[in-house]
């Protein structure tokens, strides 16, 4: 993916306008809607680590759409966004009972031997 693509995507999974982006980064709206429109320029090595550092991701994602291993493991995939947002809207009685499914899952899960299908 290009650096536009990746900055939309980014743009929409941490659910930020372009407006306050370039408000975090100090560069003009007019400058990150360049960046983001279908023929976009790739920024400036200064302006991209802006970005990265606004949006919580490195340069590398932004420009490749790939991260160093050191970073995927502080990082969240869209599976588990979606999972957080569904369980913040439980109560806490009900966010108890599948906490406790889950763990039971996993148990399960972990002492049970694959079976080939």
């Amino acid at each position: 993916m290009s650096f536009r693509e990746n900055l939309r995507e980014t743009l929409d999974f941490i659910s930020i306008e372009q407006k306050e982006l370039a408000a975090k980064t100090g560069l003009s709206l007019k400058t990150i809607e360049n960046y983001v429109k279908k023929d976009s320029s790739i920024p400036s090595a200064d302006k991209a680590v802006l970005i990265a550092q606004a949006l919580g991701v490195t340069v590398e994602y932004l420009v490749s759409g790939k991260e160093s291993e050191k970073y995927i493991k502080n990082i969240i995939t869209i599976k588990d966004k979606e999972l957080m947002d569904t369980l913040s809207k439980l109560n806490n009685y009900n966010y108890d009972v599948i906490t406790s499914m889950a763990k039971i899952l996993l148990n399960f899960q972990m002492t049970k031997k694959p079976t080939k299908v």
